[in-house]
């Protein structure tokens, strides 16, 4: 069983109150939140200690393993002070603003001999996983197309993902990252970006409707769509193109249907959400009891944060970016 302590109890963190009760290799013992009421009501439930500092939870709690889950501006300071008391970090996304922040996380980590990575969960979807294991064998063919879509309205005007100073960035800062993720574990580095915005409704200081193209080191273009301003009810939020066949990744459904056959093939439920951060939080026990690799990597997360700094130059200057070549090979 690996302890774990939770900072920043709010809307990503519920699902990790639905999450520790269902697994067996994890226990939450120990929340923090500078605001006492929340801290307090998140904490009773699990039966963890609650407190309104990160550094008085990390003093007075008995803990290996940490999540944080504070709006990103805050994540260096937080991982670094954790990562120098020898515990273990999962960071949430977005791992933090800048690629310079992530470079010197990352460092931090390794001075320290302690675990750490980024928390993303369509990784960690069993769907996402069989299909990911579809494209690798071969079942589709040649991949030619690839899409991702992100799409709800969602009102952001007093949430402090609107604040670019706290968040980075708006919707390609917020769900670009999982999509960033999705395209590099299913089709691997990605080399180039162009990114449009295409106007808002909500009046927001960052961006709100974004269209995204990544083109990967295969040579295969990535669509995606990125959107708080229009609830598009799309079935899928995945969709494979192969010479062989297609692949539907959906909310409820998953399926495929290769060109040889008539019929489309369902293989999964759809998008389990409390399934996927029970699998998160279990990998990054496996990874630090050492019996199982990370599912993503630090190096893996440095590179999703290099891409979305290209986004942006390219959001800002409409035209190709590149991936810094380094990261580009992660």
């Amino acid at each position: 069983m690996l302890k774990f302590g939770l900072i920043g109890t709010g809307g990503i963190a519920q699902t990790y109150a639905q999450a520790f009760p269902t697994s067996d290799l994890c226990e939450l013992v120990a929340v923090a939140d500078v605001r006492k009421d929340s801290a307090d009501a998140f904490a009773e439930p699990l039966g963890a200690k609650a407190f309104t500092d990160y550094k008085e939870l990390a003093e007075r709690s008995d803990l290996e393993a940490v999540i944080i889950s504070t709006p990103p501006n805050s994540h260096p300071e937080i991982a670094e002070y954790f990562m120098k008391r020898g515990v273990h970090v999962l960071c949430e996304k977005p791992l933090c603003l800048t690629v310079a922040d992530a470079k010197r996380m990352i460092a931090a980590a390794e001075e320290n001999n302690v675990t750490f990575t980024m928390a993303s969960k369509f990784r960690y979807v069993e769907d996402v996983i069989k299909a990911k294991a579809m494209v690798a064998s071969g079942t589709l063919g040649e991949i030619i197309q690839f899409e991702n879509a992100f799409t709800a309205k969602v009102d952001m005007s007093t949430r402090w993902n609107s604040d670019s100073a706290v968040s980075g960035g708006g919707v390609l800062m917020d769900n670009g990252t999982h999509s960033v993720d999705i395209i590099r574990y299913f089709l691997g580095p990605i080399t180039d970006v162009i990114a449009v915005e295409a106007g808002g409704t909500q009046g927001l200081s960052v961006d709100e409707n974004v269209k995204l193209m990544a083109r990967t080191k295969n040579s295969v273009v990535a669509t995606v769509d990125l959107t708080w301003g229009i609830n598009k009810e799309l079935p899928n939020f995945i969709s494979v193109y192969g010479t062989a066949g297609t692949l539907h990744i959906g909310w409820r459904e998953s399926k495929f249907k290769l060109n040889s056959s008539p019929d489309w093939t369902v293989f999964g439920s759809g998008y389990d959400k409390v399934q996927a951060f029970r699998s998160k939080i279990e990998n990054f026990r496996d990874a630090v009891r050492g019996t199982d690799d990370l599912l993503i990597t630090a190096e893996g997360a440095l590179a999703s944060v290099e891409v979305i700094e290209a986004a942006y130059r390219s959001l800002n200057g409409s035209k190709w970016e590149p991936v810094s070549r380094s990261v580009a090979g992660a």
